[in-house]
């Protein structure tokens, strides 16, 4: 592993929402800067304003440029983008200027990216509604990924602990993602998921492929994905020397992975898989009438670049009050040095 310390874009998210103010507490970490060169692609107004949301002593560097950070305990780089009007911006509004500025910053760390200039990038949240009311027609930050970095085949992770899971299908309709469950995106998804362990350092990953159907069909008393679509993929991976189970019925899938069975799990739609990660990442205090833990990150894989995230949205009800947890951004940034120092390891330093 090189020494070298990668240098993290976090993209600010959007303003109306907690991502600056929980930028703001992470980057008061003084152990921050012993792993990584940080910084924020945003608007520098609104980070000093989340600074004092987040009560914390930090200076901003507002810079045009990466060659221009400090990188030192103290100050937060943030490459200044200019975007918002900071006596417009209302805490917790849907806004076409809030959804472009999330947008604006998305768009900068992936171009810094794609030019090398930074090892990895970590997005902070943003809102879905508000990115449409800007003009920009995407469900999420994968479609933004995948469309500027010209990326095809691609999937969503998300990892919490011990349990790590891939998506054959995100952002859909239950219907079309139904639909979706085909051999060549299975066995798309399934080799995603191999290297991204690879390159999370498991030399050799164990897979958990889910069904689609209760019970993994019960041998086609319930569907005929398993026996048509899912079990080819398998077996064709097998095929290729991948230590690859299923379909697994989903309603043990998970546990076993949470248990450590496997290193990561195959879910066929979005909800298969967010569910039983949320369970474990996501706390709710019914006393107190808040989250004790909101933890976890989504990863997208199959890019040419790092891309990990909070997983968690822009939660506008908390948004300017500073009592957001920074807890999942803290952990999508340690996933982006991990997976940077392996891609740095390969490339020297």
């Amino acid at each position: 592993m090189s020494e070298r310390l990668p240098i993290i874009g976090v993209s600010m998210g959007d303003p109306a929402g907690i991502g600056p103010e929980i930028a703001a507490k992470a980057f008061a970490d003084k152990a921050l800067y012993g792993k990584c060169k940080p910084l924020v692609a945003g608007d520098a107004s609104v980070m000093e304003h989340a600074v004092k949301i987040a009560g914390v002593s930090l200076g901003i560097n507002a810079i045009e440029s990466v060659s221009q950070a400090k990188f030192e305990y103290g100050f937060i780089d943030v490459i200044d983008l200019k975007d918002v009007e900071l006596d417009k911006l209302a805490f917790g509004k849907v806004s076409a200027m809030g959804g472009k500025a999330a947008f604006d910053a998305v768009k900068k760390v992936i171009e810094l990216a794609m030019c090398g200039e930074i090892d990895a990038t970590v997005t902070g949240p943003l809102n879905k509604e508000a990115l449409n009311l800007a003009g920009y027609h995407y469900t999420g930050h994968t479609e933004i990924y995948a469309e500027f970095t010209k990326t095809k085949d691609y999937t969503m992770m998300l990892a919490e602990g011990a349990l790590r899971v891939v998506h054959v299908s995100t952002h859909v309709s239950l219907r079309q993602a139904c639909d979706n469950v085909r051999k060549e995106r299975v066995y798309a998804v399934i080799m995603l998921a191999y290297n991204a362990m690879r390159d999370f350092g498991i030399e050799k990953p164990r897979i958990g492929v889910a069904g689609l159907n209760p019970h993994a069909s019960d041998g086609g008393l319930f569907g005929c994905e398993e026996v048509e679509e899912i079990l080819p993929a398998i077996e064709k991976a097998r095929g290729e020397g991948i230590v690859v189970d299923g379909p697994v019925p989903p309603d043990t899938l998970f546990s076993k992975a949470l248990g450590g069975q496997y290193d990561i799990a195959v879910a066929m739609y979005h909800d298969q898989g967010h569910i039983p990660l949320k369970l474990v990442g996501f706390t709710w205090n019914e006393i107190e009438k808040k989250w004790n833990s909101v933890s976890g990150v989504n990863i997208t894989l199959g890019l040419p670049i790092i891309r990990t995230s909070v997983d968690h949205g822009t939660a506008f009800g908390k948004a300017g009050k500073g009592t957001a947890t920074e807890e999942s951004l803290v952990n999508a940034i340690d996933y982006a040095i991990k997976f940077a120092h392996q891609r740095i390891g390969r490339t020297g330093p």
